[in-house]
């Protein structure tokens, strides 16, 4: 005696199961990674251009994996140049002073 009636689900055969990429595999990383080796190999071996674009290509292909870091550096890096500019403005007139004083210490001592 059933309480609730039970019907089987109709199953539908003419579908095909769609196959899936599995997210947690990154086959971009590895292949970056991978370019990357390839380029200090070749650049240990003495094969300098090579290394090198496997190298570019490595880089290119790591910030292609990373974007969203890539995208964060890039919108901070106008204020770590406004830092910089600031430093440097302070350290070449720090420079200026020391000149500065140097002079005056060099008259009074040729006196």
């Amino acid at each position: 005696m059933v309480v609730v009636p039970l019907e089987k689900p109709a199953v539908n055969r003419t579908e095909t199961p769609q196959l899936r990429c599995r997210d947690d595999v990154h086959w971009l990383r590895y292949v970056a990674a991978g370019t990357l080796a390839a380029s200090g190999a070749l650049l240990v071996t003495g094969y300098r251009r090579a290394g090198l674009m496997a190298a570019a290509s490595g880089a290119a292909l790591a910030m292609l994996d990373q974007a969203d870091v890539v995208r964060e550096w890039w919108n901070t890096l106008p204020g770590l140049l406004e830092e910089l500019h600031t430093t440097l403005g302070k350290a070449q007139q720090a420079v200026d002073d020391l000149s500065t004083q140097g002079e005056k210490l060099r008259e009074v001592l040729s006196r």
